[in-house]
């Protein structure tokens, strides 16, 4: 039986002007989930409270069988590899120092490992981390993520400002990474074209709440774009219709194949469409 690497249940957290509220999420073994939600949306809160590096007002978050609030989450966190959008790493060491550091910091550091990455993704050891490009800088805190032998990825925004061929290096790692025994991703992005090529599941939110958290495949199959005439999409049923743009030649909506008439043709949804198409609906 598949289980869990993270659950997440009931989950809040409230600041001034935002609150995360009543959050659920189940991210399998084996799996990539991808966190995806406009800016201020609450991704990066999620995974920092998945941490314990801020703390919650409600709920409970279990990590790799562990309790996230309890004493042993300190020996859990050897297994889990965090890459976040603003890295930490003091602008005047060089890769190979970060290496030392990391030796120990971690009991299940790799020197061999980091240093095959370091090579792989052609980052210089002895330049200074203050002169590294935005992609180099995020390739670094990845190679470390990947040298302690961690089980679990939690990569925000780790795509976020590079250019598209290091982006389809770094999700070929990450997709890598996923499919050995007992291994999970989860990565926050707003770069959906990302998420649709490598998550098995999504979660969608939106103001800090969470609209849906589901396969990607299923949602590809259940929504699909209608493109049709005005009077036609008033003989779709309601419950088919999130979403609906009038133009002046016709109507556009986001629906739901299942309650679709036959005569009318559905084209592919992609997952930007859906999740354009829903925050949408979610505003109105």
């Amino acid at each position: 039986m598949e289980s869990n690497v993270v659950e997440i249940k009931g989950l809040r957290k409230r600041y001034k002007g935002f609150a995360l509220e009543n959050l659920d999420l189940a991210l399998p073994a084996g799996c990539i989930m991808g966190l995806v939600g406009e800016n201020g949306a609450g991704k990066s809160t999620t995974i920092r409270l998945i941490m314990d590096a801020i703390s919650r007002d409600e709920g409970k978050i279990t990590v790799l069988g562990v309790d996230n609030q309890s004493p042993d989450f300190l020996r859990t966190k050897e297994d889990i590899g965090v890459v976040l959008d603003e890295t930490c790493i003091p602008e005047v060491i060089t890769a190979k120092q970060l290496g030392k550091i990391m030796a120990g910091t971690y009991k299940n550091w790799e020197q061999d490992v980091y240093d095959s990455w370091l090579e792989k993704f052609r980052l210089p050891p002895d330049k200074k981390f203050k002169e590294y490009s935005r992609g180099m800088t995020m390739k670094l805190g990845i190679a470390a993520a990947l040298s302690h032998r961690a089980k679990l990825l939690l990569l925000d925004e780790a795509t976020s400002g590079l250019d598209p061929m290091v982006r389809d290096e770094l999700l070929d790692v990450f997709a890598d990474f996923a499919v050995e025994d007992g291994h999970a991703v989860l990565l926050s992005s707003h770069i959906v074209s990302d998420l649709e090529k490598i998550c098995d599941y999504i979660a969608f939110l939106h103001k800090g709440r969470l609209v849906l958290c589901e396969e990607k495949d299923a949602l590809l199959d259940r929504y699909g774009i209608l493109k049709c005439t005005k009077e036609q999409i008033k003989n779709v049923p309601s419950e088919a219709v999130h979403s609906m743009r009038l133009g002046p030649y016709g109507a556009e909506a986001l629906v739901e194949r299942a309650f679709m008439p036959k005569d009318l043709l559905v084209e592919r949804a992609t997952l930007e469409d859906i999740i354009l198409y829903l925050s949408k609906e979610e505003d109105q």
